[in-house]
């Protein structure tokens, strides 16, 4: 996001700070368990977690995260850091696992990605949306984003490798927001005057 924004509203990496001090207060023994234990307090909760809970919710459905049970849990964070990045990770569970489940589950060939036609299609239809959010009036007016922000919308920015995808979805996202809050914040302070002046023509009848 740093990259994205306008000089004037970058002054800080609290991003960095934030890790740092997390890293500095977690009582883990290893660089790995650290990193296990800021993915469990804060990006399990906020990110993946959260997000099925919204899908499932949305559709009155309650889903369950077997390997998110309290006792599984608890043993994972008992495991030695140098078994659980073993063999490109989850070394134990794949080992326990192989006289039950089929190899090629636990080690999958390469996944193939979609066709260039859907992909073509769906990064069009992404950078449509990003580039409608964003060169809306109201959005340059705010002045938040750089100019390099405005030239990965513009139509000969249609090439970007999924990482900048990332960015510019955040960056909309963020617009977004904004245009939400503005709207809301708006509304309400009509909606004050409205009252104000009704209250003050009550008040001339008397």
């Amino acid at each position: 996001m740093k990259e994205a924004l306008h000089p004037d509203y970058v002054n800080g990496d609290y991003s960095r700070c934030f890790v740092e001090k997390f890293f500095a207060d977690s009582t883990a023994a290893t660089p790995i368990d650290k990193v296990l234990h800021l993915d469990t307090e804060i990006m399990l909760v906020d990110d993946p977690v959260k997000r099925v809970d919204n899908m499932t919710m949305a559709w009155g459905l309650e889903a369950r995260v077997p390997f998110l049970d309290h006792e599984v849990v608890e043993l994972a964070a008992r495991v030695p850091s140098e078994l659980k990045v073993r063999n490109g990770g989850k070394h134990i569970l794949k080992d326990k696992s192989r006289d039950i489940v089929p190899s090629e589950i636990i080690d999958p060939p390469e996944r193939l990605l979609p066709g260039a036609g859907a992909c073509a299609i769906c990064v069009a239809r992404f950078l449509d949306f990003v580039r409608d959010v964003l060169n809306e009036p109201v959005a340059r007016q705010r002045d938040i984003f750089n100019s390099h922000t405005w030239t990965a919308c513009s139509p000969t920015g249609r090439r970007t490798n999924p990482q900048g995808h990332s960015k510019l979805w955040q960056v909309a996202v963020l617009e977004a927001c904004f245009k939400v809050t503005t709207s809301i914040e708006m509304s309400t302070a009509n909606a004050s005057q409205t009252s104000d002046l009704q209250h003050r023509r009550d008040r001339g009848r008397m």
